[in-house]
């Protein structure tokens, strides 16, 4: 199962060295409203083995706007409209589509960008400095929350990994290149026409361009 996160990014000139963690992700932020860049990720088993392995492009805009693409070794794209979560699967020919959910919006990766929402949904912490990266570590407030505890691992002010566990106890590792910091955007960047003749999971009504909530 693809886990469908992400990161990030450039940010100010303060210097790395003298920043707190919150300070960091603050100067990380600043003036930031879109990203656009490479990720490889592995997913690993709670043996340590490998079950994954893909490669692909990243896009991220305010507010709560991502396109996470799987190019390798299977296309998969995942659309994040801030209102609409939809997962298309080429091979299967199928689009699962469902209201973007709070907790949905309020992942590690939008919560870098938005600094009132990652107070409240958050705890920043130091995470120390290894592999020649100073980590930060976010730990989420909801015990519930499906990632509970996030990784994120800057060179200088650049974010080059993330790692989480989910409920499986799955192990993603993400790593990041090729940052754009504000790029000028396809207006379709984060829009998904679903395409004739899929199957479509959920209750959409493309007509309505609504998703019912239902119970």
């Amino acid at each position: 199962m693809r886990i469908a996160l992400a990161s990030l990014l450039f940010a100010a000139s303060l210097p790395a060295l003298a920043m707190d963690p919150e300070s960091r992700m603050e100067a990380f932020g600043r003036g930031l409203v879109g990203l656009a860049g490479a990720f490889e990720q592995q997913v690993l088993d709670p043996n340590g083995l490998v079950r994954e392995e893909t490669r692909g492009e990243v896009a991220l805009a305010v507010p709560r706007q991502l396109r996470w693409e799987y190019i390798e070794p299977f296309p998969q794209l995942i659309v994040a409209d801030g209102e609409h979560l939809f997962i298309y699967d080429p091979d299967l020919e199928q689009v699962t589509v469902r209201r973007q959910l709070h907790e949905e919006q309020n992942n590690p990766l939008l919560a870098l960008i938005d600094p009132i929402d990652r107070r409240r949904q958050f705890q920043v912490e130091d995470g120390g400095r290894s592999e020649g990266l100073d980590w930060i570590e976010l730990i989420a407030r909801a015990p519930e929350a499906p990632i509970r505890r996030a990784l994120l691992g800057f060179d200088g002010l650049e974010l080059a990994s993330m790692r989480f566990v989910d409920s499986l106890d799955q192990r993603t590792e993400i790593s990041f290149g090729r940052w754009q910091r504000n790029p000028d955007f396809h207006p379709d960047t984060f829009r998904f026409q679903i395409p004739d003749g899929v199957d479509v999971v959920g209750d959409y009504d493309p007509a309505a361009e609504i998703l019912p909530l239902g119970e």
